[in-house]
């Protein structure tokens, strides 16, 4: 079977499966993980982003929970004064209305990435990972230090966000949502990755030098596709928020981009499909051990080990076939 044949089979196979996951797991008396399964499609998510400058562009940025972190506090900050009834700065009242405060955490996600970004990507190697993960343990102590949103112990939702009418109580609906979103953010990223916006990014990856001879603003190129990927990481924060309740400065912490980072190795990097496995992987390997042993970890690293020595194109590569190269 071709490759692209092969990969549209996937797809619509693991398209179907995730639809029918929330009625299968209620036949089975496992409904309780419906909400486990919509926390993996926001983390698919987070990592997805990732992927957009670390597998197209190259950029291994070591701080990209930092955006995941200011998405959740966007909408736990809203949430908090609708429920205190005090009003922002400049006199704004919060909100629980997703229309406004989900873009509003894409928004100010995007900000924060244009800014670390602008300063960030005028490194590369090691220096560019360094200075992204320090930009991402200053806004972890800042947040640690906002005593007003609870400081270390972060901040309680006590209302998820409103949306359309749509009962975002209900773990199926949220799920639901969260996977139409994830599908939809997978799709636009993979027509990018297509178009020359795509193919630039992946000249850049491979040979920067050659492309800035050739006349392509080099820095405009990454710069844009970095706020881009801090803008979805900053939805999937959002989402994040609202499936536990709780938005902490854990978040951010080095130790969550860490776990970014092996989900987009783990599934394949630059295939932006890749990543979403991966996420479901390690959230799957994680959560089985951690009901089998308290220390799961010991198993989780040779596991892990396992399969990146398996499957050096990751899950998706491994899925696709030895005959395919992204």
């Amino acid at each position: 079977m071709a490759p692209e044949r092969r990969s549209r089979l996937i797809l619509v196979l693991l398209l179907v499966l995730a639809l029918a996951l929330p009625p299968l797991l209620g036949a089975l008396g496992q409904g309780f993980y419906v909400g486990f399964a919509a926390r993996v499609l926001i983390m698919a998510l987070a990592a997805l982003a990732l992927d957009l400058v670390m597998g197209l562009g190259g950029m291994v940025s070591f701080g990209h929970a930092a955006f995941l972190g200011i998405g959740a506090y966007v909408v736990g900050i809203g949430s908090w004064h609708v429920f205190d009834g005090s009003a922002l700065p400049f006199g704004l009242p919060g909100s629980e209305n997703a229309l406004l405060v989900w873009p509003l955490a894409m928004g100010v996600s995007g900000l924060a990435a244009l800014c670390i970004g602008a300063i960030s990507l005028r490194t590369s190697g090691v220096h560019f990972i360094m200075i992204t993960l320090a930009f991402a343990q200053m806004l972890f102590y800042l947040a640690g230090g906002l005593k007003t949103y609870g400081g270390d112990d972060g901040i309680t939702l006590y209302n998820r966000s409103e949306l359309l009418g749509l009962k975002l109580s209900d773990p199926q609906t949220f799920y639901y949502l969260c996977l139409g979103i994830l599908v939809v953010v997978l799709a636009v990223l993979l027509r990018l990755r297509a178009s020359r916006f795509g193919m630039v990014l992946r000249g850049i990856r491979d040979n920067e030098r050659r492309m800035r001879a050739l006349g392509f603003p080099t820095y405009r190129y990454k710069l844009a596709a970095f706020v881009l990927s801090g803008m979805v990481c900053g939805l999937a924060g959002a989402l994040l928020a609202n499936a536990s309740e709780f938005a902490s400065p854990a978040l951010m912490s080095w130790q969550k981009s860490g776990e970014l980072l092996v989900m987009v190795v783990l599934g394949g990097m630059g295939s932006l499909v890749g990543p979403v496995l991966g996420a479901v992987a390690l959230m799957a390997l994680e959560e089985g051990l951690a009901d089998l042993t308290q220390h799961w970890q010991v198993i989780l690293g040779p596991l892990l080990l396992l399969l990146a020595l398996s499957a050096r194109r990751g899950l998706w590569g491994l899925l696709r076939g030895r005959g395919h190269h992204d």
